[in-house]
């Protein structure tokens, strides 16, 4: 006797050797013998070879039309398999053909449900519509994937892959038939996602490459600023006696402060004013949730992204010509150039220039005398001032050279150039600027701390930055108090604080309270957002350089040994380890060939060639 049974969810063909009430002895074609419970032997026959058996079975399943097997088949009810071959073959089937039956039932569970061993239903014909569309739809989809996949192997992309082509490298739906089609293909090929569509021509350029992923991160909806109301200007202020004029380099546009100096009985006025778009920014309005979307103004060499739309910086920011609200920190100063007397102002202010650091740099304005630049002689006491400000905070400062990135032309054209320009810091201006805008910082924190105002306060402890409601030290600085207050409208956080300076210097209700929801929850997300900016911009810089590289066609490099096998360069803002460099003591000179320039990760690849003299 031989038996076709169910064996781990498979059907098998054996020949039974013994029988118990509970199981059976059963020999494989193969010879191999296994104990199946009595339960899974689903049908019983006799025959010379099982083999001849199990081949005629599969020839008539082979014939057997599921479509009419269904048909034929008593809808809803649930019956034995044999059944299903008396109405399909009728009730004289043969052996083979009820186990051929039993065959095609257990391969088409679209067409028939399985209730028990051996028990099967029809499906319903809604589910079994539903299922053969779901079975034509996916063989559309793989003939559409081995379609794509043929043409991106021969150098070719589709167009619903050159549509997508970012968000397939950085972002991708891996369900979708794009993302399938390029997977198969960099298989095929054995070739990476971005060097195989930079084959096809896809990849607009290897800066939209990065661009492109950091938006897709930071910026998922676009950069383009949703509609919000129109801009509120307070025009009640009073109007500042003063001649203001700002100190920015030639790219900045959101000009965020100005200084003035005026000559008082014993010494003189100095004006730090900050532009105040607090005073029509009210919190939760349409502005406002745009600024705290974006926390900040993100900056890459070419291009920036602004915290808040053009209408709004243009409507606050310092520009020349214009009359402008402006929070303004008053300091009286003496002969002896000691702060005598410290008063905050809102008002309204008139700038007069609009200074720009390289034309400052290249002038002799320093010289006693020299009116070569507008407000020479206002820039020579605030550099006096700035001077002794910075002496009596006591930080140890090193000037490290830094760099200015100029790119000529559309960044995202493989035709733009790049020139990166040194620029040492610790120049007059650079302490005039750094040291007028620490000094605001800091009085305006304090002025917080003292009325126990919750505030984004600027902390630095054991080497570490971090954003806190409550005020602290920054011990890089050297401060009892520090926060950001200086750039409004390029920070949110310097937004928040101005709205409490702007109440306090009003004798109004502080907008934030100690353990209010919405500032620790801004305090939470800024400092996640400004680094996250942060590390684009670094990488962006050092794509640049790499470009740089490749445009000068610089085969050679000095550099600096800060430690071990990491190095500074001496002409270009990078540090990198270099593998193969023999050990160099610190603050060694070494030289350095330039290898390969990747510009899809990016990467530079660097050899040590000898120590300098």
């Amino acid at each position: 006797m031989n038996a076709l049974f169910e064996d781990d969810g498979q059907l098998k063909f054996g020949h039974i050797l013994s029988t118990s009430d509970a199981s059976a002895q059963i020999e494989l074609d193969g010879g191999r013998r296994i104990k199946v419970k009595s339960i899974n032997v689903l049908f019983r026959f006799e025959s010379n070879t099982i083999a001849a058996m199990k081949e005629k079975a599969e020839l008539i399943r082979a014939d057997i039309d599921l479509d009419l097997l269904w048909q034929s088949a008593a809808q809803n009810v649930e019956r034995p398999f044999s059944e299903f071959a008396k109405e399909y073959f009728g009730e004289s089937a043969e052996a083979a053909q009820t186990a051929a039956t039993l065959l095609a039932l257990h391969s088409a569970p679209m067409y028939f449900y399985k209730r028990g061993k051996g028990i099967y239903k029809p499906a319903p014909e809604e589910a079994l519509k539903a299922a053969l569309a779901g079975v034509e739809k996916r063989a559309r989809e793989a003939e559409q994937v081995a379609a794509w996949v043929d043409e991106l192997v021969q150098g070719r992309a589709p167009e619903p892959i050159a549509r997508q082509w970012l968000r397939l490298v950085h972002a991708p739906d891996k369900q979708s038939l794009e993302y399938k089609a390029l997977m198969a293909a960099v298989e095929t090929t054995r070739t990476a996602p971005i060097p195989l569509l930079a084959k096809t021509g896809v990849i607009a350029s290897t800066h939209a490459l990065h661009y492109g992923k950091f938006l897709l991160n930071a910026f998922p909806k676009g950069v383009s600023f949703p509609a919000a109301e129109p801009v509120s200007v307070p025009g009640e202020l009073s109007d500042a006696e003063v001649q203001a004029f700002s100190i920015d380099d030639d790219s900045t546009t959101e000009i965020d402060d100005a200084f003035s100096v005026t000559q008082i009985a014993g010494g003189h006025c100095v004006g730090i004013h900050i532009a105040a778009p607090a005073l029509g920014i009210a919190i939760d309005s349409g502005q406002d949730k745009i600024a705290r979307d974006r926390l900040s103004t993100v900056y890459m060499p070419g291009n920036k992204i602004t915290m808040l739309p053009d209408d709004v910086c243009n409507a606050y920011s310092l520009n020349a010509g214009s009359k402008v609200p402006a929070v303004s920190l008053y300091l009286d100063v003496n002969a002896t150039l000691e702060v005598v007397k410290i008063e905050t102002k809102i008002e309204r202010i008139e700038i007069r220039e609009n200074l720009r650091i390289p034309t400052l740099d290249r002038s002799t304005w320093m010289e006693a005398g020299d009116d070569s630049v507008p407000f020479a002689a206002e820039l020579r006491f605030l550099y006096r001032l700035a001077a002794q400000l910075q002496g009596a905070r006591g930080e140890q400062t090193v000037n490290r050279v830094d760099y200015n990135f100029v790119v000529t032309g559309d960044p995202e054209s493989p035709g733009a150039s790049i020139d990166i320009k040194p620029r040492a810091r610790g120049s007059a201006i650079d302490v005039i600027v750094s040291e007028l805008m620490i000094y605001a910082n800091v009085t305006w924190a304090k002025l917080l701390a003292d009325r126990g105002a919750p505030g984004m306060f600027r902390v630095q402890s054991a080497g570490k930055t971090k954003m806190s409601s409550l005020a602290g030290p920054h011990e890089g600085l050297n401060v009892a108090h520090y926060m950001w207050a200086s750039s409004p409208l390029r920070r949110y956080a310097d937004l928040v604080n101005q709205r409490q300076i702007v109440a306090i210097a009003r004798g109004q209700t502080l907008p934030y309270i100690r353990g209010d929801a919405k500032l620790l929850a801004a305090i939470a997300d800024f400092d996640t957002t400004y680094s996250l900016y942060g590390d684009f911009q670094q990488q962006m810089e050092f794509y640049w350089c790499c470009r740089y590289l490749a445009q000068e066609k610089i085969e050679r490099l000095g550099a600096t040994v800060i430690r071990e096998n990491l190095v500074r360069f001496d002409s270009l803002p990078l540090v990198q380890r270099i593998n193969d460099m023999s050990h160099q003591e610190p603050g060694s000179k070494v030289l350095l060939a330039v290898g390969e320039i990747d510009l899809y990760e990016p990467a530079l690849h660097l050899r040590f060639i000898e120590k300098l003299a």
